[in-house]
């Protein structure tokens, strides 16, 4: 089934060049139809091409993440602020939020999270992700999050819900569809192969605001709130519940730009006085559970917040 969808994009890549040259142009002079059928022809391979171009874009992301953890009041003040020169994303309509839901994986001994919140140069995560609660028939996104010198690099690709487990627990590479990245799968792969003892460590799940910019479409801003995980029902079919990792008057703000923020973000966060934070959900859910049973609340918050 690969196979033939590379041809075919390949097929639509050529014949779009071959249409560009233009050397149907004097037969339209004779037959006017002739130039309707080409230009229509163009006009599908352009919504294909973009077509293909947008899932992409779906699947990879580069870009700087910027985490700042804000009271209560002050998200409703800079929210406010923030509709001036910002939209909200087509599922934060109304002020509505999402459910975003969450397996992160690690090994026996938590070789990832621990190599994590050491903040090195590199780091990487692998976590199965749905919006909302799944069957195991629904789309989810397997999908690995890398950090490198603070640039962020996701790559994912959608399965469904009961292949991702099966995969995931016999590392057996699932059989590949029209809706998987073989490259992606290949990538993960490799990270499943390179950490034998790879299982579900953590359920995490969060309500999310998002809101991208009116003039920068790529400056985007997203609020997360009633983030609740849990270390036991390691399922995304098991529901939405857990622990609270965050008082319920705390919000995570989190800003994802390719380049520099514009200067008006930037005199809202001084005005505010609104600090960046080195902040791991996972993390930090790490601390509270593994080491702030050895350690004081002052050690604790040093390592972790």
């Amino acid at each position: 089934m690969l196979k033939k969808d590379t041809c075919y994009s390949n097929f639509i890549c050529y014949l779009g060049v071959f249409i560009d040259v233009e050397l149907y142009f004097p037969l339209v002079y004779y037959n006017r139809n002739i130039w309707y059928v080409v230009t229509s022809i163009r006009a599908g391979i352009t919504v294909i091409l973009k077509k293909e171009m947008r899932q992409v874009a779906i699947e990879v992301f580069n870009r700087y993440e910027k985490k700042f953890i804000i009271s209560d009041d002050i998200y409703h003040l800079i929210k406010h602020k923030l509709e001036e020169y910002m939209e909200v994303d087509e599922y934060s309509r109304n002020g509505e939020f999402y459910t975003i839901c969450n397996i992160y994986y690690d090994t026996l001994d938590n070789e990832i999270v621990r190599k994590s919140i050491e903040r090195p140069v590199y780091k990487e995560k692998l976590r199965l992700r749905s919006y909302g609660v799944v069957g195991p028939k629904d789309k989810v996104y397997l999908e690995i999050k890398k950090k490198f010198n603070g640039c962020v690099n996701k790559r994912r690709t959608a399965i469904l819900l009961e292949d991702a487990y099966h995969y995931l627990e016999t590392k057996q590479k699932p059989e590949l569809n029209t809706n998987m990245n073989k490259q992606i799968i290949d990538e993960i792969d490799f990270m499943i192969q390179r950490y034998q003892s790879l299982q579900p460590a953590l359920f995490l799940s969060y309500d999310r605001n998002a809101m991208f910019g009116i003039d920068d479409k790529n400056f985007r801003i997203t609020f997360d709130h009633n983030i609740l995980t849990r270390r036991h029902d390691l399922g995304l079919h098991y529901g939405i519940y857990g622990d609270l990792l965050l008082s319920n008057d705390r919000w995570i703000m989190e800003v994802k730009i390719n380049r520099a923020a514009p200067l008006w973000f930037a005199e809202l966060l001084s005005k505010y006085k609104i600090f960046p934070v080195s902040f791991s959900k996972y993390g930090t859910e790490y601390c509270k559970n593994i080491i702030q049973n050895h350690c004081t609340n002052q050690e604790y918050n040093k390592m972790c917040i």
